[in-house]
């Protein structure tokens, strides 16, 4: 089967778009720079256009695929090569503790489908410790929202949050002629690296998603009103933080120090 043409019908309900651009596919390659017997993680692999090229660096690859025509596919044009391991599940429910460790760290690549994608990159964050990086396509609008800086319209509680426990380094755009079918949007290739230090600033990163929820509840409003339920006007001007600001114009120091204070 591995030198037959494979057609599949691109699943909408899976967010299935594949990439064929094969100059795009080789950008990627060497923004990975994958090493020989490194442990890499590929999310949603699809047809394995990049899955090629990442056996090829002979890296210990581990494929999630939820498709089952698509993993009976890869299962049976990969069958012996003993370096290429295929996890037929949905992504939101593996345990990646199961495939990586602080001692044996992963890194985990993928061509995300936008309904899943804040959801999943949440959840990965829980595992840091075993994750030497990430790097993902994503829709534009979600890799600008996660780069974003203070005061600019696309910062809010993803921004903030990714950039609590990551280095968050837009790498380039990918047209939407890239895929088949062609997706409606443009999309971007993100670079995540954990920040080890980050869960040490906070007893509980959830404290710091709780105070984000209630300060980006009204954007237009002030802190002042944001977070009145929570600490004061004179509170936030002790802490150097003017009460006047909306909340997009606050440093992520600007949060953890409100943390600390509250905590």
């Amino acid at each position: 089967m591995s030198g037959e043409k494979f057609s599949h019908r691109a699943r909408k309900r899976f967010g299935q778009n594949f990439l064929t651009d094969t100059s795009i596919l080789e950008k990627i390659v060497k923004a990975i720079s994958p090493k020989p017997s490194e442990k890499i993680i590929e999310i949603g692999p699809g047809q394995g256009a990049l899955t090629e090229l990442l056996l090829a660096n002979e890296v210990d690859l581990h494929a999630i695929e939820i498709d089952r025509d698509l993993a009976a596919f890869l299962r049976d044009k990969y069958a012996n090569i003993s370096h290429f391991h295929l996890h037929e599940n949905d992504v939101l429910k593996v345990d990646f503790d199961s495939l990586m460790s602080p001692a044996q760290p992963g890194r985990i690549i993928g061509n995300l489908p936008y309904n899943i994608s804040t959801p999943l990159i949440f959840r990965l964050l829980k595992y840091l410790p075993s994750i030497k990086d990430m790097l993902f396509m994503l829709q534009l609008e979600v890799v600008e929202r996660m780069a974003a800086k203070p005061g600019s319209k696309n910062y809010g509680r993803l921004s903030i949050m990714v950039q609590y426990y990551c280095q968050v380094e837009k790498l380039f755009n990918v047209p939407s002629s890239a895929f088949s079918p062609a997706p409606k949007v443009e999309s971007a290739i993100v670079k995540l690296t954990p920040n080890q230090q980050a869960t040490n600033q906070l007893n509980s990163p959830e404290q710091l998603t709780n105070l984000l929820r209630q300060a980006f509840a009204q954007r237009r409003k002030t802190l002042r009103n944001n977070l009145s339920s929570l600490i004061s006007a004179k509170e936030l001007e002790l802490l150097g933080i003017n009460p006047s600001l909306r909340p997009e114009n606050l440093s992520l120091d600007d949060y953890v120090r409100i943390c600390k204070h509250l905590h």
